[in-house]
């Protein structure tokens, strides 16, 4: 099963991040062989951290919470909030495996939060595929409920990133600038 984490920074937790960030990778290091996608969300400038994306596959709901909930950061109070959902990867693939690389343009994270009738359950047309690092739809805990979809995308600006869903049929969006995560 794969599932979205999305741990948001709390207001004046950078120092601690930063003290935890050794800690933060070896976590993920133990889940290198199940992660989809990881990284940081950064202030619109790109300079400074404001939450943390991974998308693994992970055996069932319990073991989903389990890598939420323990992750350093999160145990020490960096965090404010955590979105924890069942998603579906529609590229079936990894971020490594984006053929952008993890330098090339503008990344972001758009979060369509759900209400009422699905939508964006399948990739959507060239020249957006091509520009996708992750996409599927965020679901409840036992995948029958739609409850918006996530995608990490590579374009020039957050509104071409939000472009990538279906406008109108939401009932919030989320941008983020974001970048590929994990050991230099």
């Amino acid at each position: 099963m794969e599932f979205f984490c999305y741990h948001r920074d709390r207001s004046g937790s950078l120092a601690l991040r930063d003290e935890l960030l050794e800690e933060h990778w070896s976590y993920m290091d133990g889940y290198a062989a199940e992660m989809i996608a990881r990284g940081p969300t950064l202030t619109g400038d790109g300079e400074v951290p404001t939450g943390s994306v991974h998308i693994v596959d992970l055996p069932d709901p319990a073991a989903a919470r389990a890598f939420a909930f323990g992750e350093p950061g999160y145990q020490a109070g960096v965090y404010r909030d955590v979105m924890l959902r069942r998603w579906r990867n529609l590229l079936g693939r990894t971020m490594w495996d984006f053929p952008g690389g993890p330098d090339d343009g503008n990344r972001y994270l758009v979060l369509g939060l759900g209400a009422g009738q699905a939508v964006d359950l399948v990739v959507p047309p060239l020249p957006g595929q091509d520009e996708l690092i992750a996409y599927g739809p965020l679901l409840s805990d036992d995948g029958a409920a739609w409850l918006g979809t996530a995608a990490l995308v590579r374009a020039p600006d957050p509104d071409t990133a939000r472009a990538v869903l279906t406008p109108d049929r939401y009932a919030d969006f989320e941008g983020h600038r974001w970048q590929f995560g994990g050991r230099s």
